[in-house]
């Protein structure tokens, strides 16, 4: 079997530097209120709800041109453009999406979702319990990727959508991309799953472990029900990021931006306080994200990362998960990512194969880590621009 299916940006009818960069501007998020009971794979049922999400572009005439972007841990609904009131808060994958960029939406109609048990505004720990009139808190119901991808379908029927051009995501949800495929095979055409995994390894699971013993341990966490406390684990929730945000780089990556530098002295101080760059660049990012997510959040979207696995039921053959989906597949790795490194993206396309089903494969050679599938790698925009024009012509758009 062949190792790697790169497909070269000319060989899909790609020129070569012909993106045109836009924003989609300023977006209004919307909502839908789900009153119908979600059952999900724990066996426990959930209402209502409500869905928070953005769109971009406009909805072609017999509605082909449907594209859904699934997010990763700490993102949200808000994948393009700006929020009105506020011209700084970017889309997180802004720029990716957007006219004239790798996802152009003068060409397709783009739906980011907030997940179930996020903390932007879909349903979730710190919502209202229309039991109880308080947070839920500790008794949110653990959610799994299935069932995100189960309630955005029942959002794509809200919206007359009965076939997506492309799902499409990074890392988590690149996961929910491959779910997609197999839960709901005649409903989308394409699958571009991007620095993913088929499911965590053991390492994987250790760093959320710790993450979330150093958010439970946190004084201030009260058994989930810090809400009620008027407080917030910050310290736990800080800590878990810094642990968190070291997998997502690469060492050449720290290494060229923080290297063994110090802050602000010329020599050792002997103490614990920071000495480092890097230990100060961590912990300014760990004491931002405290901030602004939510601790139960972490804790239930570290543990639907570790129960993805699609051949578990499947005598832990991928290929037998696979055996029925419909839709073609774009695999792309990087090579400095070690948390979900390059081998795992392989073992999905061997699955796929072995299925003999549609895949197109690329391996990219950069520095970031993890985080290489937010970045502005020519090689990376052009080969997804180039499968998206790909994908445009089949819609006629």
């Amino acid at each position: 079997m062949a190792r790697y299916f790169l497909r070269l940006a000319s060989e899909l009818g790609m020129a070569l530097n012909s993106l045109q960069p836009g924003s989609v501007g300023p977006i209004r998020p919307q909502s839908a209120d789900f009153s119908e009971p979600l059952l999900l794979k724990s066996g426990q049922s959930f209402s209502p709800y409500q869905l928070i999400y953005e769109t971009y572009g406009q909805l072609n005439a017999d509605r082909s041109n449907a594209v859904l972007i699934c997010h990763a841990l700490n993102a949200s609904h808000h994948v393009a453009g700006t929020h009105p009131d506020d011209p700084n808060h970017i889309g997180w994958w802004d720029n990716m999406v957007g006219p004239g960029k790798p996802v152009d939406t003068n060409r397709f109609f783009v739906i980011g979702v907030n997940n179930l048990g996020s903390c932007f505004g879909s349903t979730g720990p710190a919502s209202i319990n229309p039991v109880t009139g308080r947070p839920y808190g500790a008794d949110f119901p653990v959610v799994t990727v299935d069932d995100w991808v189960n309630a955005q379908a029942r959002l794509a029927d809200r919206l007359g959508i009965t076939q997506f051009a492309a799902v499409m995501g990074g890392s988590l949800g690149g996961m929910q991309a491959m779910q997609w495929s197999i839960a709901y095979p005649n409903r989308l055409r394409h699958a571009v799953v991007i620095a993913s995994t088929p499911r965590l390894s053991a390492q994987n699971i250790a760093f959320n472990e710790v993450a979330r013993r150093a958010i439970v341990s946190d004084p201030d966490f009260h058994a989930g029900h810090y809400y009620a406390k008027n407080t917030v684990p910050r310290t736990g929730l800080s800590v878990a990021r810094m642990i968190g945000h070291i997998t997502y780089l690469s060492d050449d990556d720290m290494a060229e931006k923080f290297g063994r530098q110090l802050r602000g002295a010329n020599d050792y101080r002997f103490g614990f306080d920071v000495e480092f760059e890097i230990e100060s660049y961590l912990r300014y990012q760990g004491e931002k994200f405290s901030t602004y997510f939510d601790a139960n959040t972490y804790l239930l979207i570290t543990r639907a990362l570790d129960y993805f696995d699609p051949a578990k039921d499947m005598q832990g053959d991928l290929s037998k998960a696979f055996a029925h989906i419909a839709c073609s597949n774009l695999l792309v790795s990087f090579t400095t990512d070690w948390r979900f490194p390059p081998e795992r993206s392989r073992e999905i396309v061997e699955a796929l194969l072995t299925a003999k089903k549609q895949v197109t494969y690329a391996e990219i050679d950069a520095p970031h880590g993890h985080d290489a599938f937010l970045m502005n790698d020519p090689r990376y925009h052009r080969l997804i621009a180039a499968y998206f024009d790909r994908i445009a012509k089949e819609c006629g758009t």
